[in-house]
């Protein structure tokens, strides 16, 4: 029996009796990392990162009770199977989970990147002979951009409405991809701004130590009537809102890997689009999954048989690992939309976001 199989609570080791990010409420769960797709309320136990205990017991809430964190690296044993967390780079505090039992080992990589990020810890490949990959951007045209590029790209065109008397909205989902962005923002062109989803989960970061630019949030900044030149960081549900209209005179952007497709940036209502993205591109996925030294690989969450095809026809044990969320349907709303699936009414008068969390 394979050490680890898919049931209808999700991906499940019965040597060990525990579900990695189950889709149900389970006894015990092992989570990736804490967006909503992976992150399930209502277990019993939960056990994650050290980095990322923060923001999932903010999205637990009630649930965070029977929470427990490892660090990087450390080793627990659950019922015989020994388990240990490495870092994905996908958000603060995600991890891939290896998994050891009699000699064998597989790895779960939850949503993983290889390119580098200053709010999380790197990814690092893990040695194993079963690989559980993501597939989110598996098809060969997603090729990303240099990072510094991009985020050239974003300070030009932020200056540029600045230096025209208008604010500037860039949209990104408010667990993650926000904060990347800020951390990329050039503070001396403007006042940054945040929606209060933002900014609840920016206070997180900061309080795990990462480094970001001074914010304020946009509530505050439209009351004191401080906002020409600013730049807004928001969920994209805050896009085309009466909320987001109190800003007067506005330019709107949207950050994310879709934005490499012809006509994403038009389908989205957007000004600008910007390639960005907290998974790994085509040629990113084949290294990652070379690094791990597989000897299988299952593929899930994304385009998956487009991925196996490529991988059985050059020569490697391949196969589609189902998921709930429906494989290329999901991919293409997670990356744009944040893959929240729970709703989250920011306070003090901000947009309300309803996506689901990624």
């Amino acid at each position: 029996m394979p050490l680890l199989t898919i049931t209808d609570h999700g991906l499940y080791c019965a040597a060990g009796d525990f579900y990695i990010d189950p889709w149900a409420p389970v006894s015990q769960a092992v989570i990736t990392h804490a967006h909503g797709d992976h992150l399930t309320w209502g277990c019993d136990r939960y056990l994650v990162s050290h980095e990322g205990v923060g923001i999932t017991r903010e999205r637990l809430g009630q649930w965070a009770g029977g929470l427990e964190s490892i660090a990087y690296g450390e080793h627990r044993t659950i019922n015989g199977v020994r388990i240990s967390l490495h870092p994905a780079g996908h958000i603060l505090g995600s991890a891939q989970i290896r998994v050891e039992y009699r000699g064998e080992v597989w790895v779960a990589s939850g949503d993983y990147k290889t390119d580098p990020d200053p709010t999380c810890a790197p990814w690092e490949p893990v040695r194993c002979h079963t690989f559980i990959t993501e597939s989110t951007f598996g098809l060969p045209i997603y090729r990303w951009p240099s990072q510094q590029q991009v985020f050239d790209d974003i300070n030009a065109w932020w200056a540029q409405n600045a230096e025209a008397g208008r604010n500037s909205l860039l949209c990104g989902y408010a667990l993650g991809k926000a904060q990347r962005l800020l951390a990329g923002l050039d503070a001396s062109i403007g006042p940054i701004l945040t929606h209060g989803a933002v900014e609840r989960m920016t206070a997180l970061y900061r309080s795990a130590g990462v480094t970001l630019p001074g914010t304020r949030h946009a509530s505050d900044a439209l009351r004191d009537k401080a906002t020409i030149g600013a730049m807004l960081i928001a969920p994209p549900s805050a896009a085309g809102t009466s909320w987001l209209r109190r800003f007067g005179d506005i330019r709107t952007a949207f950050a994310s890997g879709w934005m490499r497709v012809r006509g994403a940036r038009r389908q989205r209502g957007m000004d600008a689009g910007f390639t960005l993205s907290d998974h790994v591109d085509w040629p990113q996925l084949l290294a990652a999954i070379d690094a791990t030294g597989a000897e299988q690989v299952w593929v899930t969450h994304g385009f998956t048989n487009t991925v196996v095809q490529w991988l059985t026809e050059q020569g490697r044990d391949a196969h589609v690992l189902p998921t709930r969320w429906g494989d290329e349907e999901k991919a293409r709303d997670d990356d744009a939309s944040g893959g929240d699936a729970s709703s989250d009414n920011a306070p003090g008068g901000d947009a309300p976001t309803a996506e689901p969390i990624a």
